[in-house]
C-alpha cells in the first residue's frame, strides 16, 4: 500500500539560532586513484547540505584531493584522509580520521565519488553504518562497497537512510536474494518496503517518482522533471537529506524499554518523513529549473544544490 499521508511541514528556524545550533554534517567521500580521481561528488554533497540550511559541512576526503575538493565548496572545512602511494586509503589510519570527524557530527554522507569497491573503502562505509549517535545518508560508491562486503547487515547500527539508483539497489538486493524489476513502476514500491524490512534502515529508490519506504510504510513522490537526469544530482540529493537530518532528526534510538521518547520541541521529525521531504525538495527544485530556463535538458548540479532555499521555504507551510 502506497503511503497517501501529506509531507509534514519543514520545521521553521530558531530566528535567535547560531551555526551549531543548525547541526554539523560529516561527508566522506572523494577517491585519490590515478584511474578513478573524483572530487566533485563530496564537494556537491556538502554544498547540498549547507543550502539545506546546516550550520557546517565537513568534507572528509583523501588528502590528495581536499584541496580541490574545498575549492569547490569553500564554506565547507576539510579533513584529509591518508592514503598510500596508489591513492587507496589507508584503512586503519583512515578510521582515526573518520572518528574525530564523526564524532561531533549530526548527520553523516558517505559515498559520494567513493571510488570503487576497496578495502580502506568498505571499512569507512562499515565504520560509518555502526556510528549510532548520528544518522547516516550512505549513498552511492558506500552501497557497491556494501554489496561487496559479506553479511554487511551484520554490522549496520545507525539510523540510516540508502539512496539507491536502480543499478546500486539491484547489486545490493543480489545477496539479499531479492528479486524484481527496479524500473517497473508497479513493482518498486515493493523491492523498496522489502529491502527496508530486510536491513531496517530507510530505502530510497531513486529515478522518475522516486519511492521511500522504511518497511511499513512507503511513499512515492509524485513531483520531478526529466532535467534530474544528470551527473551530480544523487551527491545533491544525499547531501540535502543528511543536512536535513542534522537539523531535524533527534538522534540516538526514540524507543526504550517499548516506549516511544518524545521528541525534542526542535528536532520533530523521524528519518522517514526527512527523506520525504528531502526528495520532495529535490523533485520540486528540478521543476522550478526547467521552468526557469525553459528547458528540459542542460541541469547542473550545482544549480541544483542552488535553488534548495527557496523550494524548502515553500514546505514550511
Amino acid at each position: 500500500m502506497i503511503d497517501d499521508a501529506p509531507l509534514p511541514p519543514l520545521p521553521a528556524r530558531d530566528p535567535e539560532g547560531h551555526k551549531g545550533t543548525f547541526g554539523t554534517v560529516c561527508v566522506v567521500g572523494g577517491c585519490a586513484l590515478w584511474e578513478s580521481r573524483m572530487f566533485g561528488a563530496p564537494a556537491l554533497a556538502a554544498r547540498a547540505a549547507l543550502r539545506a540550511g546546516t550550520g557546517l559541512a565537513k568534507l572528509t576526503v583523501p588528502s590528495p584531493v581536499l584541496d580541490s575538493a574545498v575549492a569547490l565548496t569553500p564554506s565547507a572545512t576539510a579533513r584529509g584522509l591518508p592514503t598510500d602511494g596508489d591513492g587507496r586509503l589507508i584503512a586503519h589510519e583512515a578510521a582515526e580520521v573518520f572518528d574525530t570527524a564523526a564524532s561531533d557530527a549530526d548527520a553523516i554522507v558517505i559515498g559520494p565519488g567513493l571510488g570503487p569497491p576497496h578495502a580502506g573503502a568498505a571499512a569507512l562505509t562499515i565504520r560509518s553504518l555502526a556510528h549510532a549517535e548520528c544518522p547516516v545518508v550512505a549513498d552511492a560508491d558506500a552501497l557497491n562497497a556494501l554489496a561487496e562486503t559479506p553479511d554487511f547487515w551484520l554490522d549496520l547500527r545507525a539510523a540510516a537512510v540508502f539512496t539507491p539508483h536502480p543499478g546500486e539497489f539491484r547489486r545490493l538486493a543480489e545477496p539479499l536474494r531479492l528479486r524484481g524489476d527496479t524500473t517497473d513502476h508497479s513493482e518498486r514500491p515493493a523491492l523498496a518496503a522489502a529491502m527496508a524490512q530486510r536491513l531496517g534502515v530507510i530505502i530510497v529508490l531513486k529515478g522518475a517518482h522516486t519511492v521511500v519506504s522504511d518497511g511499513l510504510r512507503t511513499w512515492a513522490c509524485e513531483r520531478g522533471h526529466p532535467c534530474l537526469a544528470t551527473a551530480g544530482t544523487g551527491d545533491v540529493l544525499a547531501g540535502l537529506i543528511g543536512g536535513l537530518a542534522a537539523q531535524f532528526v533527534a538522534p540516538g534510538p526514540r524507543v526504550v524499554g517499548g516506549v516511544e521518547l518524545p521528541r525534542p520541541a526542535k528536532k520533530p521529525l523521524d528519518l522517514y518523513d526527512t527523506a520525504r521531504l528531502g526528495v520532495q525538495a529535490h523533485a520540486i527544485a528540478g521543476e522550478a529549473w526547467a521552468r526557469d530556463h525553459d528547458a528540459t535538458g542542460g541541469l547542473l548540479a550545482e544549480e541544483l544544490a542552488d535553488a534548495l532555499p527557496g523550494v524548502l521555504e515553500s514546505l514550511r507551510s
